[in-house]
């Protein structure tokens, strides 16, 4: 092979954070097997249980990596782990993320890959969940969404979705990783502010799909999460004014749901959101708390 050979491309390497769902993770680390670029997987475990972190062990591929972090630091947090290791032994421009139950579509990331190439200015860029809707941050509501303006090709976004995204590795050093304050929930809403503020363009790849089957119904856990980052979010980007309006709000809505069952959504924790908004108040942020967890 002469000296002028194109040097091949490294392998894109797709973190994948986990958490006691070997099942789901293994079918996941299948379908990126089926991609049509070459993947390293990272799997970045957030202190499963033996027998868990075992049959991941047991089904990552011989170039695959498993990081563990031996307990549950969240998200976020996980991310940064896969992130940072990354950065410290890989070359490559662009590394994906996803959490262990995230399936995407055959030839999504070759997909991805080819839409970030003819945008040098771009930072961050997500697959197509299906919903129809466009991440946005809005100053009293924080990460919301609107009707999508096209079906196809690149749309841009306020955020991307953190169920498959590429992040750049020019904007991971200059602009940092995931505020790990949030633990999870919102994360990418700050990171992709943060992005654009530093002048890097953020958005969605429509039509280049990822299905997430197995996302379940709300949690304690996920409504604490969801108030108590939004509230975290909104004062970060709009200040304590718009905070404390949303605050109000979110007292009121929680008042409400109690006294008109009929009002009630999948988020319906009374206690749980009302401790959100006592923790967000007293600046308590990372994990929730370990009454809210499920068990394992």
């Amino acid at each position: 092979m002469g000296d002028d050979a194109p040097v091949p491309p490294p392998p894109l390497t797709v973190v994948v954070v986990h958490w006691n769902q070997s099942e789901r993770c293994i079918r996941s680390l299948a379908q990126l097997e089926r991609q049509d670029v070459e993947v390293r997987p990272l799997v970045v475990d957030n202190g499963s249980r033996p027998d868990q972190l075992a049959a991941v062990r047991a089904a990552l591929p011989p170039h695959g990596e498993l990081l563990e972090l031996g307990a549950n630091q969240g998200f976020g947090p996980a991310a940064n782990a896969g992130w940072r290791h990354w950065l410290a032994t890989d070359t490559g421009e662009w590394v994906a993320l996803m959490p262990h139950d995230a399936l995407p579509d055959d030839g999504a990331l070759a997909a991805l890959l080819a839409i970030a190439a003819e945008r040098p200015r771009l930072g961050l860029l997500s697959a197509d969940v299906g919903d129809g809707a466009t991440p946005v941050v809005d100053p009293y509501f924080g990460g919301i969404t609107r009707p999508a303006s096209k079906s196809t090709g690149f749309e841009a976004a306020d955020h991307p979705h953190g169920t498959l995204m590429l992040a750049r590795r020019e904007l991971l050093e200059r602009v940092g990783l995931f505020d790990e304050r949030y633990f999870a929930y919102c994360e990418e809403a700050d990171l992709g502010l943060r992005a654009t503020a530093a002048g890097y363009k953020v958005g969605l790849a429509r039509g280049v799909m990822v299905r997430n089957p197995e996302m379940g119904p709300g949690s304690p856990a996920v409504a604490y999460l969801q108030l108590r980052n939004t509230l975290l979010l909104v004062r970060e980007r709009s200040g304590i004014y718009h905070a404390t309006i949303r605050l109000l709000i979110a007292l009121w809505q929680i008042g409400r749901s109690v006294v008109q069952p009929s009002v009630r959504d999948h988020l319906h924790h009374p206690v749980a959101r009302l401790l959100g908004v006592v923790h967000f108040v007293t600046r308590r942020f990372g994990p929730p708390p370990t009454r809210l967890l499920p068990p394992g």
